[in-house]
Order: structure tokens, then C-alpha cells, then sequence
């Protein structure tokens, strides 16, 4: 099965729906001479395959061993050729590409006013969607044109295009030094999570104010604003600043309500931005403002106008999926939410070729929470294995940490204590290894360890004074995170009161909300 995610062309005809690969043969078909043409005979083979074999495709004898290699990668351009031609993957950015290559025949051909006449018009497209670097070509290809023929199309036609280059180039220099700035940010919260102490905080804060390009706010973009939220957006997340979270969350999804037509153009990046939304108002408990934004992104997504690719649809069912179940662990509904497990598992499959291995596995977090939340604590345990058991997994230290804690957890309420020493030692010896040995997770496992010595009649003074000592840490700016992945405060009131997880952690949903 590894084989079959390693071969790009056999993926990338698996990802064909029936109208992509009925416009593909068409697409081959329109000459001839191409019917019984080699690589399409290829492509007929390897559709029926339910996995890719490469002695299957050599046993039908028209192609060598030799020759394969040249054979799919042919076959990969005519598909990707046939895809671009295809009206439900045409764009806004597309169209534009299409007619500066159009424009760039006619140059080529001497035909240089018609050139510039497609340019004059693909430029003021580019520029009404912000499409700053394809604009940016488009000068230069005019400039070109300019500067080798007398065209006399303008008097001014030099300055103009100097002004017009320099301006998107300052423009495009900014929104570049922010989108690096993001992707760092992004890249070193997914290898890392949160900041663990106050060493860390001034390293991370240094790193961001010291790349952190000078601008002027009236002067930037829909793109440049939209980086510059997202770098603000990743640093707040990293120094777990949870208010500044939402705050450039609300400013990057308000981008869209100034900017709409951007929707439909960037698709992903309004999805990502509702998506971080979510997780800001998940974390400062603002229930009524979670449901309104994925209530709003459900609408806007089902409309008919919103773009339906597979990229698309992947992130979406990663977002809505995902906060779905936010809303169950918010309102203490667990049990509500069991329904979403074997949806959300048939979805991973469906989208798992275009869905990387650190969302899975957040995925798995949350079952496993919602299993324990329900007090299905076997279920819990089998799909926090799936994440421990993972040694490929470089990303979400923090992830990787709580996972193990929380294993701890469900053992000791699954009563299969004949193995948590060991089970101790080895998270002991993970936490220690990742550096993420704090006051929250020593005090729990220090609390798990002693658990078989302390008598029945004792155990509830036991839990109430690990609550006690934990809860000083609630809103420790460094502590705190162990709360936002294992909700240790509502287990140990569980225990303390007899009553379920689900329980607790309702009760406090309705006080929060003032609902009787």
C-alpha cells in the first residue's frame, strides 16, 4: 500500500472524478492517431487497478521496463494538460496566465500592439484581484515590448510602467517578507505547540519583532493585510495569547466581508481564517460567537458559488468536522457527538490522500477525548495508541505529550492497572526527553503513581487535593495549556462528586452561559 501513495501518476488518477476522466479521453481522442496511442492505454490500465502494480502494467507487452519511466511521466503532462482545459478548474488566476501566454505568442509573431492591447486588460484584471506577481510579469513583458519596438501606444508609456513596476514590486516585497514571516511562525508552532516557559516567550517574541517588516497600515492590500493577520495570528497562538488570537482572526476573516469576491478566489485561505477563528473563540469560551462563525462558514461553503475542488472540499471537512466536535466538548454534549466518529473516519478516508498526518492525528485526540469524555475508555485508548505507536510523527510536540498523559488517564479509569507502572516510566521518560516536563503533568503523574498505595476509603481526599494543587496552575501563562488538551480540572470534580466527565464539564457550560 506504500507504493501506491509514492507513484504520483497512479494518485493522480485515483483523484480523477468520471467527468475528469471522460473529458481526459476526449481530450486524447480529438485526433485519431492517438486511440491506440501508448499512453493511453496506460491510463486505461492503471485506472482499473485498485493499487499500483508495475508488472501488471509490463505483462500487457506494449511497453518496456526501459520506456515505462518516459511513458507516465508523458502521460502525467496530457493529464495535467486535459485538467487545466477543464471549465470547473478555471480561475480567475488561470485565465490571467492564459492571456499572458496568449500575449506572448502574438509578441513572438511581431504582432506587438495586439500584445500589448491583451496585456493592457489581463493587467487590470490582475490588479482588481490582487494578483500583485502575475501583474508584475505582465509589466515586465510590456516593458520588454517597449523598450524593442516604437509602439507610440501612450507619450508616457515608460514612466507609467516604471511607477506601475516599482509600486508592485514594493507591494509584493512586503507581502513576501510577511508570508515568510507566517510560514516560520506556522512551521515552528506545528514542530513545537506552545511556548513552554519564559525563555521561550522572549526567543519567540525576538524572532517575530526582529523579521517583523516596517508598513503602513492605509497603504497595504487585501494580500499584504492578509499576511500581516496571519503573522500577528501565529505569534499570538505561539505565546498562547489567546485574545490577540481572536482579535487578528476576526481582522483576517473581516478581510473577506471587505474584500467578498476574494472568497471565491481564495477559497483556502477564508477557510483557514475561519478556521483559526473558531479555535481563538473555542479557547476565550465565547459559545455564542463559536456557533455564529460555523454556522456562517457551513452556509457560505454549501452556496453554489463557493468552489467545490478537492483541495477545497478536503480543508473544509477538515474545519467543519473538527469544530463540530469543539462544540460537543464545549457544551459538555458528548455523548451527542459520538454520531460524528464514523463520519469523520469515513471522511479521512475519502480525503486521505490530500490530508497530511499531523491532522489525522489530531483527529484521533479529539475521538479519543470523546470517547473519554463518554467513559468508553477502551475506544479512548485505542485511538490515542494510534497516535503513540506513530513514529513517523515529527510535528505537535505538545500533541504527542497529552496523548501519553491521557493514556495514563483512561488506563487507570479502565481499571487495567496491571500495567501503569510501566506505562509511568515510559511517559516519564517521553516528557523529559521532549523538555515538556511542567508542574501540571509531574504533579498527575506523581498523583497515578501513588494511586495503588492509597487506601478506597482516602482516594476522594486524594483527588481533591491534586485538584487543589492544580488548580493554582489555571491560569498560569505557562501551565495553562495542559488544561486546553486534557481537561484535568473536570476529571478530577468528576471523581470527586461521582459524577461523569460529560456531567461536569455540561454543568459549567450552562453556568458560563448563564442557561438554567
Amino acid at each position: 500500500m506504500t507504493r501506491v501513495q509514492k507513484d504520483n501518476l497512479f494518485v493522480l488518477i485515483k483523484s480523477l472524478s468520471k467527468s475528469e476522466k471522460r473529458q481526459f479521453k476526449l481530450y486524447v481522442g480529438r485526433l485519431g492517431v492517438n486511440e491506440d496511442s501508448k499512453f493511453l492505454l496506460l491510463f486505461k490500465i492503471l485506472q482499473k487497478l485498485s493499487f499500483y502494480d508495475e508488472s501488471v502494467v509490463l505483462k500487457n507487452g506494449f511497453v518496456k521496463k526501459q520506456q515505462l519511466s518516459n511513458l507516465k511521466a508523458h502521460l502525467y503532462k496530457q493529464i495535467l494538460i486535459s485538467l487545466r482545459l477543464n471549465p470547473s478548474h478555471q480561475n480567475i488566476r488561470i485565465q490571467i496566465r492564459e492571456q499572458l501566454d496568449f500575449a506572448t505568442i502574438l509578441y513572438h509573431k511581431g504582432l506587438y500592439t495586439q500584445s500589448l492591447k491583451i496585456l493592457d486588460k489581463a493587467k487590470s484584471i490582475a490588479i482588481a484581484n490582487e494578483e500583485k506577481n502575475i501583474a508584475n510579469e505582465i509589466i515586465e513583458l510590456e516593458k520588454v515590448i517597449e523598450s524593442q519596438y516604437i509602439t507610440r501606444s501612450i507619450s508616457n508609456r515608460a514612466d507609467e510602467l516604471t511607477i506601475q513596476a516599482k509600486d508592485l514590486n514594493n507591494q509584493n516585497l512586503l507581502a513576501s517578507k510577511l508570508s515568510n514571516l507566517s510560514l516560520q511562525l506556522y512551521g515552528l508552532f506545528l514542530k513545537k505547540g506552545y511556548v513552554k516557559h519564559a525563555s521561550e516567550h522572549d526567543k519567540v517574541t525576538t524572532y517575530f519583532e526582529e523579521r517583523l517588516p516596517e508598513y503602513k497600515i492605509s497603504e497595504l492590500g487585501f494580500r499584504e493585510k492578509l499576511w500581516l493577520y496571519k503573522s500577528y495570528l501565529w505569534y499570538s497562538f505561539l505565546i498562547q495569547d489567546f485574545l490577540a488570537c481572536y482579535k487578528y482572526s476576526r481582522k483576517w476573516v473581516n478581510l473577506f466581508d471587505e474584500y467578498p469576491t476574494m472568497i471565491r478566489l481564495n477559497p483556502v485561505f477564508f477557510v483557514n481564517g475561519t478556521q483559526n477563528l473558531l479555535e481563538a473563540l473555542f479557547y476565550i469560551k465565547r459559545h455564542d460567537k463559536f456557533k455564529e462563525s460555523l454556522n456562517n462558514l457551513i452556509t457560505i461553503t454549501n452556496k453554489d458559488w463557493f468552489p467545490k475542488d478537492d483541495n477545497v472540499q478536503s480543508l473544509t471537512f477538515l474545519c467543519i468536522e473538527s469544530n463540530r466536535l469543539n462544540a460537543h466538548f464545549m457544551e459538555g454534549r458528548f455523548k451527542e457527538g459520538l454520531p460524528l466518529v464514523p463520519e469523520i473516519l469515513e471522511g479521512l478516508q475519502k480525503h486521505k490522500s490530500r490530508i497530511d498526518e499531523h491532522h489525522i492525528m489530531v483527529f484521533y485526540y479529539k475521538i479519543a477525548s470523546l470517547y473519554f469524555g463518554v467513559g468508553d475508555y477502551h475506544n479512548s485508548i485505542a485511538f490515542l495508541k494510534k497516535i503513540i505507536s506513530n513514529k513517523s510523527l515529527q510535528m505537535r510536540e505538545d500533541l504527542l505529550c497529552f496523548s501519553r498523559i491521557l493514556n495514563l488517564v483512561a488506563h487507570y479509569e479502565a481499571g487495567l492497572d496491571y500495567n501503569l507502572d510501566s506505562l509511568i516510566k515510559s511517559t516519564y521518560k517521553f516528557l523529559i526527553k521532549m523538555e515538556d516536563l511542567h508542574m501540571v503533568q509531574r504533579e498527575m503523574i506523581k498523583f497515578l503513581k501513588r494511586l495503588g498505595d492509597i487506601y478506597p476509603q482516602n482516594i476522594k481526599t486524594a483527588f481533591r487535593e491534586l485538584h487543589l494543587k492544580l488548580k493554582v496552575f489555571e491560569n498560569d501563562p505557562y501551565e495553562k495549556r495542559a488544561f486546553l488538551y486534557l481537561d484535568i480540572l473536570s476529571w478530577l470534580e468528576s471523581n470527586i462528586e461521582n459524577k461523569s466527565v460529560e456531567y461536569i464539564i455540561r454543568r459549567k457550560y450552562l453556568s458560563l452561559n448563564k442557561i438554567n
